[in-house]
């Protein structure tokens, strides 16, 4: 099986066929610091990590463009109410988001353009639109004419969002001038006193959130690239006013355009008008970064993942039994990366289906303990060393470099030392009852139900977890 993607445009399921054999080309729209990041922003970071790294894994070499909206309406709000610069108010947060994106793993793009740093690609693109009859400059702004394109043979406004053209609502600020359409958008904003602004043809100002992706995606990837990323609220009024100014600009553009879903809270989005953020420092209060990593790239990447603190723990447990089998593998051997297995690809191919491949990494987990517990060590090590493979495709395996080199604190160790003893208590147990020796298997649960653990037998293996004990 090759690689299958959910294509937002199309939807459907598309094989990937890259505009250059063997090269992968992704841009991903990245952060706008205005605020400290949450789980629900760095959620779309770790689901593209994952598919870059299976694009590499496949053999591909990818070329992987994150920018930075480092000038937007937000920034310069938030940093007025602040008293703080807005280029300051900006830098502090972007190194935020970058300590978030690093401890969780996720690989470093192969460049991060700022959009303050591409002002004459901007203008460039501005001229070809003006220059092709889809848009216009009014009072100091220039805006896209989405009548003009929706209007020429080529047109496709709304592809990609499927909004109508008579119910489009751009969002923007009743304070832009010049429109001849309300539904048109603003490509430049004339300048405002007290506010950043740059030359332009047309007159001093700065650029509209659109255009900065446009202009970046293009210079860095070429007028057509593979995929385009993003999160699932990014799709309209963002993605889909990309896809018509560069479209009208004679560029192909994405030929792929993928979304993630959001992290939600009661059935709500994460964000920060609603309260209920929870940032990346907090939750790494409760579980390790791995875990979660983990945790934001169970799901598929374009479900809803639904936050509680009992789902992140779980996750965390999850994790660590993957991490203690692994661990007691490697006390006895060395483990190298292998392969993974024909059922990890073909989840990985299916869209990136993380929650069937991790069933895949569980599988050979429960098969390589029971190995262990049987004295097999050759056999062992192999279902580590494909376990390793496959984690690795994910960003969390466990004898990875970041995840070794104090990445633990006291408590850490502590709780992967009892995960590595209760496990190898359950292996023998499982041993005993494939040799029906009910008496021993008895004996072993009765041992860790003295010692305040609980055992669970479930489709998935025996779970354990601490007895909520008052004693």
């Amino acid at each position: 099986m090759t690689l299958h993607l959910y294509d937002t445009a199309t939807r459907t399921l598309r094989e990937f066929t890259p505009v250059r054999e063997g090269h992968a080309s992704v841009y991903l729209c990245g952060a706008t610091p205005q605020s400290a990041p949450h789980i629900g922003h760095v959620r779309s970071g770790v689901a593209f990590d994952i598919l870059r790294r299976w694009l590499t894994a496949a053999g591909y070499d990818v070329a992987f463009v994150r920018n930075v909206t480092d000038i937007d309406d937000k920034i310069l709000t938030k940093a007025a109410e602040n008293g703080r610069p807005w280029w300051e108010w900006a830098a502090t947060h972007e190194r935020e988001f970058t300590r978030a994106y690093d401890v969780l793993g996720v690989l470093p793009p192969s460049t991060e353009p700022r959009a303050t740093g591409h002002m004459t690609q901007m203008i460039e693109y501005m001229e070809r639109l003006i220059e092709r009859g889809f848009a216009y400059p009014a009072e100091g702004s220039v805006y896209f004419d989405v009548a003009a394109w929706s209007k020429a043979p080529e047109g496709d406004y709304g592809h990609l969002s499927g909004h109508k053209l008579d119910e489009v609502d751009q969002g923007e600020s009743a304070e832009l001038r010049g429109k001849r359409d309300p539904r048109d958008f603003a490509l430049w904003k004339a300048a405002k006193e007290g506010e950043p602004s740059w030359p332009t043809p047309w007159g001093d100002g700065r650029p509209g959130w659109h255009l900065e992706c446009s202009a970046m995606a293009t210079w860095y990837l070429g007028g057509t690239f593979d995929i385009h990323g993003g999160g699932l609220d990014l799709q309209f009024p963002h993605h889909e006013n990309e896809a018509a100014q560069s479209h009208a600009a004679g560029d192909g553009f994405a030929r792929y355009w993928l979304h993630n879903g959001w992290v939600t809270m009661a059935g709500e989005k994460m964000s920060k008008s609603l309260g209920n953020v929870l940032s990346v420092p907090n939750i790494l209060e409760r579980v390790r970064p791995v875990e979660l990593r983990y945790y934001l790239g169970s799901a598929h990447y374009r479900s809803m993942l639904e936050y509680s603190p009992e789902a992140l723990q779980e996750a965390a447990a999850g994790y660590r039994r993957i991490e203690a089998f692994v661990r007691r593998v490697a006390e006895v051997a060395e483990v190298p990366v292998g392969t993974w297995t024909d059922g990890f690809a073909a989840a990985m191919d299916d869209d990136l289906g993380v929650p069937a491949a991790l069933a895949e990494i569980h599988g050979q987990v429960r098969a390589g303990n029971t190995a262990l517990s049987g004295g097999d060590t050759a056999a062992a090590v192999a279902a580590a060393s494909t376990v390793r493979a496959m984690a690795g495709v994910l960003g969390v395996d466990p004898l990875d470099a970041q995840w070794v080199a104090g990445s633990r604190g006291d408590d850490d160790d502590t709780a992967i030392a009892l995960d590595l003893l209760v496990q190898a208590e359950l292996a023998a147990r499982q041993q005993a009852r494939a040799d029906k020796d009910f008496a021993t298997a008895d004996a072993v649960r009765d041992r860790l139900v003295a010692a305040g653990i609980e055992v669970a037998d479930t489709a998935d293996g025996q779970k354990w977890s601490l007895a909520n004990r008052k004693d």
